[in-house]
């Protein structure tokens, strides 16, 4: 199968692509290389990479020529970011997904569009959410990517396309842009620099190994069913003191570090995922414990100093960095 691979030099999306041309699959790599994308995260893995925006048809149209399928992993993903520009998230997760529902329409092929269980909202009162719940998303993130979710619904009712989704809870692992709780906290602990703990830190999220949740959106792409959605959960769920604390023992750094800073605006406490359909239909389940996923990360990070020290030096990073959290630091 020749795939094209939509922010395949990002974290999630870069893993994915070489687990296909691990298995013999041709790909084909459309990223826009913002601040997230980085083509060291393809090393090693024989792709085409096409510099370009999927809310630009001509550079779908150029990237999918000859695919048969396109899987979507490019997005605006960090929901800070998104409060501090609501504007930007908009052109890449609505604008873009239209895009490549147009060029699915067009030649047939199949979309894979890779959401979040953030569309969801809130569970904080306990559950599970399943795929035919309500959207109810929080944040400006988590809105457009409701928005795209919906495309992709409105898509195969309207014009037949083949399209399908999957929606993944909080994925982690080797190669994530150091913003995300976990390599933001490893690598400063392993800096001795301040770990930001949102409010009292009792968020919940379920946490996903990188691995387990490509292996979930491969077998939707190869089984899933058009118009369908697909939980990919990994059915662990810990609060974000927890993960502050394994990054402490991980790193022997000390526990002055840990400094509690304002809440983030609109913060859901708790996301939780109904697997039951994706172990149904896809035969999928995860397979890496969170013991073993998060010392597999932690030893990426601490080995591979050189790829994170190189982005959190960088003008962009710590610009972003000194405006989100230097003032709450300091209070």
């Amino acid at each position: 199968m020749r795939v094209l691979v939509t922010g395949g030099a990002g974290f999630i999306g870069s893993h994915f692509v070489k687990r296909l041309v691990a298995g013999g699959d041709d790909v084909v790599v459309l990223d826009k290389l913002t601040y997230a994308g980085n083509p060291e995260n393809l090393e090693g893995a024989p792709v085409d990479l096409v510099v370009g925006d999927i809310a630009d048809p001509d550079a779908v149209a150029a990237a999918g020529r000859g695919c048969d399928a396109v899987v979507n992993f490019a997005a605006e993903t960090h929901v800070d970011r998104s409060i501090l520009g609501p504007r930007d998230v908009v052109e890449t997760n609505v604008t873009g997904v239209l895009t490549l529902l147009e060029w699915a329409r067009e030649t047939g092929g199949r979309l894979v569009h890779v959401s979040t269980d953030e569309v969801y909202g809130d569970l904080e009162a306990g559950g599970a959410s399943r795929e035919s719940d309500p959207l109810r998303p929080s944040s400006p993130y988590s809105a457009s990517k409701a928005a795209g979710d919906l495309q992709v619904f409105a898509y195969v009712r309207t014009y037949g396309v083949d399209a399908l989704l999957t929606r993944g809870s909080n994925t982690y692992g080797p190669n994530q842009y150091p913003e995300k709780l976990l390599p933001l906290f490893l690598t400063n602990a392993l800096d001795g620099e301040p770990l930001p703990m949102y409010g009292d830190g009792r968020q919940v999220r379920d946490w996903l190994f990188v691995e387990d949740h490509c292996a979930g959106i491969e077998r939707a792409l190869r089984a899933g069913r058009a118009g369908e959605a697909y939980n990919l959960g990994g059915d662990d769920e810990r609060e974000n003191r927890e993960i502050t604390e394994r990054v402490l023992e991980a790193t022997g750094a000390s526990p002055d570090l840990v400094r509690r800073v304002t809440d983030r605006a609109g913060h859901d406490r708790r996301y939780s995922l109904d697997t039951t359909k994706a172990r149904v239909e896809l035969d999928w389940a995860p397979m890496t414990s969170f013991d073993e996923g998060f010392a597999r990360t932690a030893a990426w990070y601490r080995d591979n100093r050189s790829w994170w020290e190189a982005i959190k030096s960088s003008e962009g990073y710590r610009a972003y960095y000194d405006t989100q959290y230097a003032e709450r630091l300091k209070a």
